[in-house]
């Protein structure tokens, strides 16, 4: 389905237009409609689906439907990090380019100007707001903020928020809503806690269901059974595989470990075999994780060394491979790591190194990807590890126009949002 076939008002086509959109996603496709049509709704999609348009785009064009209050918050989204946060934040700023409405980003760090912005924009009514729960609900905390002009109630990756031990704050936000809004939910996995949550704060949800929590086929999963004191030598040997493969010197390759001790050890190690390698872990400064995030997406960091922090948060859509050195403790948490790389219709690689230590870890991952036979990426084995031999191939401003006479549609085959 495109996009012009769908109700979105002609101020988010435009932008859609301008930025070679024309293809709904499968939960764009299915979830787009529900939302224009007010119902609440629960979205069952992984990451790198198109999730994030699919409701930034029908917030924008009820917004310029409804009859709300100009001069207070009418959107609420929820995101469990920063990173998210300001993810979501650019789309909005891409997304809503030729919509009248304001938003602004609440979430922590230590520049105090972002604070006193966060403060200005809740106070004053802009018309979205997009928030971590911990930092939304400091403000509330200390200011007195009107919720009483929300419509519009958003949580993304909810499972993560849970996770994370937010579900105390989202509902202390949650009493200070409107009961008349429209609440609509995004999770990449449906376990019990969110359904309590949903059936506490949502009325009569529609469902939707897409691809629940598997990775894309464009990522080609290997694993490698490997001693835990080995684990280096043969980061070093997918660094070179990758290096022979493209000819071209390392760029945005990810290389994810468990604890921000253990990211801090390898970027230093790795550093000191003349690798280009930056950290990005909970322990840096907003401004120092900031810069190292623009300049990997710039294309200026070799290998982003990361904790699980920023899993979910990295939104470059040409990550050519990612190395897991720990093996996640959860199948969703391996799912959102490799769906870092393969995205918006990129093809990519992931490597999970696994020690005897990982085992259980990972044959719980194996069990999720393929329920029916236990397996499911290519193998290549250490001789000194058991499980096989085999060795894997590897301005906001107004509305200046109108879409008409345009043609708006002519460079159909064009991308799909991703995220």
């Amino acid at each position: 389905m495109y996009f012009d076939e769908l109700a979105l008002s002609d101020e988010v086509l435009d932008a859609l237009w301008d930025m070679h959109f024309d293809e709904c996603t499968p939960v764009q496709e299915k979830t787009i409609p529900i939302i224009l049509e007010g119902h609440d709704v629960i979205s069952c999609a992984q990451t790198g689906t198109g999730k994030t348009a699919a409701y930034i785009l029908p917030l924008l064009t009820n917004l310029a439907f409804d009859d709300h209050d100009p001069d207070k918050l009418n959107a609420i989204i929820m995101a469990p990090t920063r990173e998210l946060a300001q993810q979501i934040d650019r789309q909005m700023e891409g997304f809503g380019f030729y919509v009248p409405f304001s938003s602004v980003a609440v979430y922590g760090g230590k520049d105090n100007g972002a604070w006193g912005t966060q403060v200005t924009g809740l106070q004053k009514g802009a018309d979205i707001v997009i928030a971590t729960p911990g930092r939304l609900l400091s403000q509330m905390n200390i200011y007195d903020i009107d919720f009483s002009g929300v419509r519009y109630f958003i949580l993304d990756e909810a499972d993560r928020m849970l996770d994370m031990g937010f579900y105390d704050d989202i509902m202390t936000i949650v009493r200070k809503l409107p009961k008349d809004r429209q609440t609509i939910l995004f999770s990449a996995t449906m376990p019990d806690n969110i359904r309590r949550m949903a059936k506490a704060i949502m009325r009569d949800p529609k469902e939707v269901q897409i691809a629940v929590s598997r990775p894309p086929e464009t990522i080609h999963q290997m694993h490698e059974f490997v001693e835990e004191n080995k684990k280096v030598e043969a980061v070093l040997s997918t660094l070179n595989s990758q290096l022979s493969t493209t000819g071209a010197p390392l760029n945005k390759v990810i290389l994810f470990a468990g604890k921000k001790q253990r990211v801090k050890e390898l970027t230093r190690t790795l550093r000191s075999l003349h690798i280009d390698a930056r950290a990005m872990h909970s322990d840096l400064e907003q401004a120092e994780r900031d810069q190292v995030m623009l300049d990997f997406r710039n294309g200026k960091v070799g290998v982003l060394v990361a904790t699980d922090v920023v899993a979910r948060g990295i939104d470059v859509t040409d990550v050519p491979l990612v190395i897991n050195y720990d093996v996640p403790h959860d199948p969703e948490d391996y799912v959102h790591r490799i769906g870092r790389t393969a995205r918006a219709e990129n093809s990519g690689e992931a490597m999970t190194l696994v020690s005897p230590e990982d085992m259980v870890y990972w044959k719980r991952i194996e069990r999720f990807l393929n329920p029916s036979t236990g397996g499911g990426s290519a193998t290549r084995s250490d001789k000194g590890c058991s499980g096989g031999s085999r060795r894997s191939s590897r301005n906001r401003g107004g509305h200046p126009h109108r879409s008409k006479g345009r043609g708006r549609g002519a460079h159909r085959g064009g991308s799909k949002p991703q995220s």
